[in-house]
């Protein structure tokens, strides 16, 4: 008992100094449970193997293809822009549009999503957005208590009473507790942003690190010089390659990309696939070829190889209007350095397309910008030139460093660009998921549906790659996780977890179950605000199971107050990482959360005292 305690000690010293990373921690422990003897090797590992593991993982992925399809984008802009310029309707829609997301997603995914855009529409509607950033973080966490996966705590008590024989918690069970936290923190918020917040990022200056892709595109004109033309099953230019067709030369014509749309069986799983234009690519039926020229030109090619011409009001499935997307082709920016071999060359002498893949689609020359017959257009010193390919090409150039740099971060900005054509098939699956959870006559455990969605979602084609699906799980918090699981088995193993439950049901329980409903929160309120609230709960949903045990009554309720406690905490900028993630963005210090932020926990936990046996009865 004594070790397990010095090792639970020293674990939680280090997790508060924050000096060494937290999954380490956690593994280090681990290994001193096994060392000691006090787990077995098997009952070590078994958290590495527990379900609420599984699920976290597949939630990660389902959640990282909401983002990439830019579904959760596209809802949230939508009902943002209903505001207006009204901050109080602002505000409203800022607090329930991120608590909804924050139900099915990540607190620190909605507000890495939520974020730009909200500043976007603040600044659009002359508002402060000093004043919704703060709420945006709380609000992401506020709405993961709405559903049962949408807070590792949420999972973790799940796990707790399951594991001790009684009933499980359904999907909804959390929504009444959730929709209690949203209205206590915008009654609460309301007045103390107000006060509090009003003057905070009035003073922002934002820094640029680089061009945005859709800034690039109105900088060189692009939009301005873009055509497309479909391949008809009449058209002669199908089976001939670019090169065939002398596009260059006698049209003096840059063919930017060619996209084919393959439908397949049903239009929510088509795929669109880009392919750089290089002199080989063979066109076929459907094909629609993006060139850049004169118009006049741009007719003339149409016309000798009957190619249909699409203007600006022609729909093309994968985007609806005249402009470049980006998928898996984008542009960046290069400057060429002083030193550069390919001064006094050609565009085609310098083969940007034979060595790297990729096109020069203009060149930015002091203020003056060059997009017409760029293949014999001369490079000079200090010339920034445009390119277009795939973006690990892009990316490549800059190891090329002696020669150019780079301007922006080209895999940054490629792993921004989102698959929207993608988007009904992960509204889809996601539903499917939600469907397998909540309703009882589809024989499907939990994690097993959140597998199926996971998967789904990479077979479908909501990720590039199984590789970008694997980006989207947070590992440091898994195996966080999975190394702490154990630690409350040693507590439980060992009698500490009994000695500090029957202290708790002695001392507090003798006051009655609302007296310990009470000191479970606010103890669990309290390490949260130093802990993590996975650690936290982790180590206090036992403890919480085992005090209401003792004295006889429901744990549920006390199991709630672990979770909730866990995960509204917000009196530390540094307790959560979506307080974390807005402090710079809305200029807040530290008393700024005090200030605002220790109130609303107190109020909060104070309502969910009173709240929670109400809810479920002791």
């Amino acid at each position: 008992m004594t070790i397990t305690l010095i090792i639970l000690l020293i674990a939680s010293i280090l997790f508060v100094s924050g000096k060494v990373r937290s999954d380490l921690v956690a593994l280090c422990s681990l290994i001193a449970l096994m060392v000691f003897d006090i787990l077995t090797p098997q009952e070590a590992l078994s958290g590495f193997s527990n379900d609420v593991v599984i699920m976290m993982i597949g939630l990660f992925i389902v959640g990282g293809a909401i983002f990439q399809t830019g579904l959760a984008k596209m809802i949230s802009s939508r009902i943002l822009k209903l505001a207006g310029n009204s901050e109080t309707k602002l505000f409203l829609l800022v607090m329930l549009v991120t608590s909804a997301i924050g139900a099915f997603v990540s607190n620190t995914g909605t507000v890495a999503l939520m974020l730009p855009i909200v500043v976007s529409l603040a600044k659009n509607a002359g508002i402060n957005s000093g004043r919704l950033l703060m709420p945006l973080a709380f609000a992401s966490s506020m709405g993961g208590m709405l559903t049962l996966i949408g807070t590792p705590p949420n999972l973790i008590i799940q796990n707790t009473l399951s594991s001790a024989g009684f009933e499980p918690l359904s999907f909804f069970s959390f929504t009444p507790v959730g929709l209690i936290c949203i209205a206590t923190g915008i009654a609460v918020l309301l007045p103390l942003t107000k006060k509090f917040l009003s003057k905070k990022g009035k003073e922002k200056t934002e820094k640029k690190t680089g061009k945005t892709l859709k800034q690039l595109v109105e900088e060189y004109g692009l939009a301005d010089n873009l055509f497309r033309l479909r391949a008809t099953e009449k058209s002669s230019a199908i089976g001939k390659t670019v090169a065939e067709m002398d596009v260059r030369r006698k049209y003096s014509l840059n063919i930017l990309e060619i996209r084919r749309i393959d439908a397949g069986q049903h239009r929510f799983l088509k795929t669109v696939t880009q392919k750089l234009a290089s002199s080989d690519t063979a066109i076929s039926h459907g094909d629609i070829l993006y060139a850049s020229g004169n118009a006049d030109s741009v007719n003339r090619f149409a016309e000798d190889f009957g190619l249909e011409l699409l203007d600006i009001h022609a729909t093309e499935e994968a985007k609806e209007r005249k402009s470049l997307a980006f998928y898996d082709i984008g542009i960046a920016e290069i400057l060429l350095m002083p030193t550069s071999r390919i001064f006094k060359q050609t565009v085609k002498e310098a083969g940007f397309r034979d060595k790297f893949n990729v096109n020069v689609l203009g060149i930015r020359r002091k203020k003056e910008y060059i997009l017409h017959d760029l293949g014999e257009a001369v490079i000079h010193n200090g010339d920034v030139l445009l390119v277009q390919g795939a973006w690990p090409d892009i990316a490549r150039l800059s190891k090329e460093d002696t020669e150019w740099v780079v301007l922006g971060q080209p895999m940054s900005e490629a792993q921004k660009v989102t698959l929207d054509y993608k988007a009904p098939v992960a509204a889809l699956i996601m539903a499917l998921m939600v469907a397998m959870m909540v309703f009882d006559f589809i024989p499907v455990a939990p994690v097993t549906a959140v597998l199926i969605a996971s998967v789904l979602m990479v077979i479908t084609g909501c990720f590039r790659s199984m590789d970008a699906a694997y980006k989207t799980i947070n590992w440091e918090t898994i195996v966080l996780f999975a190394a702490m699981l154990p630690m409350s088995l040693a507590l439980e193993k060992t009698g500490v977890s009994n000695i500090i439950s029957d202290a708790m049901a002695g001392g507090l329980g003798s006051y009655g179950p609302m007296a310990l409903l009470a000191g479970i929160y606010f103890t669990t309120s309290l390490m949260t605000m130093f802990i993590s609230n996975t650690v936290t709960a982790v180590l206090m949903a036992p403890i919480a199971l085992q005090s209401a045990v003792c004295i006889g009554v429901s744990p549920i309720p006390y199991l709630f107050a672990v979770t909730v406690a866990a995960s509204m905490c917000f009196a530390s900028p540094f307790s959560t990482p979506p307080n974390a993630l807005v402090m710079q963005a809305g200029q807040y210090t530290f008393m700024d959360y005090i200030k605002v932020g220790l109130p609303l926990q107190i109020i909060m936990g104070i309502v969910m005292i009173l709240a929670l046996p109400l809810l479920f009865p002791f």
